[in-house]
């Protein structure tokens, strides 16, 4: 059987119907008194791009920083794979190590090289050897585009090539889901498109992914769902072409004419 040509990059990727690989269900999240989950039931299959994206204070990244249990959760429960996320300890490390996460912040060890950045996890939590490690390291560097900056420290970098290399960080883990927290944010407007382009390709390649973003035309391109939240709630979910076409809640419209009237 022929293997189908890859859609082009401008074109919407097809709803993957994997198996549920991140499954939340009944998620609250208080902090004190104020409530900034409610809620909260949202499964992503294996191979789906979802796109969180709302207003500020949301509760997109709160709920993006649960998922690898960064944030505790008050009840709920949320698994990965089939497994319920631990509290504590070795079965917390392992299970993170099956989520990568990419920060607004590069979070880079700023003493340690490019390359050492990278393979410092696979060594360390991996038992991998150095030499394999750093092999796997050179390529994921590659496929980001920052290859020839692996001996060079972070502030010698760019901060969209500094992302670059959080992602080729986060891909050494061999994770099963990725989480991306703003990945953008933080960048100059002309390094945003570098990052949005590794993570297309990610998404092309069929990664799993949770995007929390304010790059609308990345949620056009790449996501097979947009999530939209309000107020520490789910408020609708739809393809991208449903959701910016036509939107459901009064919410979501009012979200989008400040976009476009801004």
């Amino acid at each position: 059987m022929a293997t189908p040509n890859p859609a082009p990059a401008t074109s919407n990727i097809s709803v993957r119907r994997g198996d549920p690989l991140v499954v939340v269900r009944d998620v609250q999240k208080h902090y004190g008194d104020f409530q900034a989950l409610t809620d909260i039931d949202l499964t992503v299959n294996r191979g789906e791009v979802v796109v969180v994206i709302g207003p500020s204070g949301s509760g997109k990244s709160t709920l993006c920083r649960t998922i690898n249990r960064l944030e505790t959760i008050t009840s709920g429960s949320i698994t990965i794979d089939g497994r319920e996320l631990p509290k504590e300890g070795k079965a917390l490390a392992g299970l993170r190590a099956d989520v990568g996460m990419v920060f607004q912040a590069f979070n880079l060890f700023s003493h340690l090289t490019i390359l050492e950045n990278v393979t410092l996890g696979p060594i360390k939590v991996k038992k991998m050897k150095k030499a394999d490690a750093e092999a796997e390291a050179k390529v994921l560097l590659e496929r980001v585009g920052v290859a020839q900056q692996a001996s060079k420290l972070p502030a010698q970098l760019s901060g969209g090539q500094q992302q670059r290399v959080a992602i080729a960080r986060a891909l050494a883990m061999k994770p099963k889901v990725m989480l991306f927290d703003e990945p953008t944010s933080a960048l100059d407007p002309e390094m945003i498109n570098e990052v949005l382009d590794v993570m297309v390709g990610l998404a092309q390649d069929g990664m799993t992914m949770i995007v929390v973003t304010h790059e609308m035309g990345f949620a056009r391109k790449a996501a097979d769902r947009v999530v939209f939240m309000a107020d520490g709630q789910i408020v609708e979910e739809a393809t991208p072409d449903e959701f910016f076409t036509a939107p459901k809640s009064d919410r979501a419209k009012d979200f989008l004419s400040k976009l476009i009237t801004h």
